[in-house]
């Protein structure tokens, strides 16, 4: 899942026009026209985001990493909020250390991809996310009955993760960046309450005022984490002391933390041992499976049960 560059008017109608014709030659194969044309429109409008930041795609299919680097540059300083990611291409180029992907990047992503995202991810990706998390927790109740009072899904995006747990919990809390995913959400009324909020700011507050929950879920939301440690840190201080906290990661053969082509992060398994570790928690499960498919290829994955 990618952002598709969205066509904010540059306030030029010359550049406007260059930046549609470019988007038409790239649509054909001629990339090097695109990139030109782009060139041109920057020329009249230089601090155009979008226009640098589709150079910068170019470029790197040209084969000029340079000159992709250069231009993701123009356009992170072109727009501070980081719409389009250009800091997530510039990490993936090596030309920027890794670190936690740009607010209004993620929230840009799925503000455009809320209205499509249940359909896109379980008929198209074979979402699994959601099953497997569940089946990790009803397992670990050994065939006790299974209830939750306080329920928080963090990164709760339309609420297909808290499918399942709802008809066995009595409050349910969903978080999410995304105006547009919670909205799909509220829709479906599977949350008690629903806030929009940055997941490690909103549990830093609920940790100041003493709030505990009996299961938080964090379902393909670490995905959008470099190192995880701070977020599990802050998840555990408000599990109650018998609490939960059930989450999915992607997962691959090194040790530590890989970002990928699709511009989501992988974490080794080894990595989400010492994070856990770290946070405080202790693992009740860890299993490898795979929560959604890439062109037709099973993701490597991580389903992870922890407790106090």
């Amino acid at each position: 899942m990618q952002l598709q560059p969205f066509h904010l008017s540059s306030g030029n109608l010359i550049a406007d026009r260059r930046f549609e014709w470019a988007r038409d030659r790239e649509a054909k194969g001629d990339l090097g026209g695109a990139a030109d044309l782009l060139m041109q429109a920057l020329e009249v409008a230089p601090g155009y985001a979008p226009a640098w930041f589709v150079l910068g795609e170019l470029r790197e299919k040209l084969g000029d990493r340079a000159g992709a680097i250069a231009a993701f540059e123009r356009a992170k300083a072109a727009d501070p909020s980081d719409h389009h990611g250009a800091t997530v291409h510039l990490m993936r180029l090596g030309a920027r250390a890794t670190a936690a992907m740009p607010e209004g990047y993620v929230r840009a992503l799925f503000d455009g991809y809320a209205p499509g995202f249940d359909k896109a991810l379980t008929e198209g990706l074979g979402y699994r996310a959601p099953e497997l998390l569940f089946g990790a927790v009803q397992a670990a109740h050994a065939g006790a009955r299974m209830k939750f009072g306080s329920v928080l899904d963090i990164g709760c995006g339309t609420g297909l993760a808290a499918l399942p747990f709802r008809p066995f919990s009595d409050w349910m809390v969903g978080v999410d960046l995304s105006a547009a995913m919670l909205a799909q959400a509220r829709g479906k009324g599977l949350y008690d309450r629903g806030i929009e909020a940055e997941v490690l700011h909103y549990l830093t507050e609920e940790a100041k005022i003493g709030a505990r929950y009996h299961l938080v879920l964090a379902a393909d939301v670490f995905m959008y984490f470099d190192n995880i440690e701070p977020v599990l840190k802050s998840a555990a201080q408000v599990l109650a002391p018998v609490g939960q906290l059930a989450f999915s990661v992607e997962t691959h053969d090194g040790d530590g933390i890989l970002l990928r082509e699709t511009l989501r992060y992988a974490h080794g398994q080894a990595h989400v041992q010492q994070a856990v570790a770290a946070a405080g928690l202790k693992p009740v499960s860890l299993a490898s499976a795979s929560t959604r498919m890439e062109k037709g290829v099973p993701v490597p994955g991580l389903i992870v049960l922890a407790t106090h």
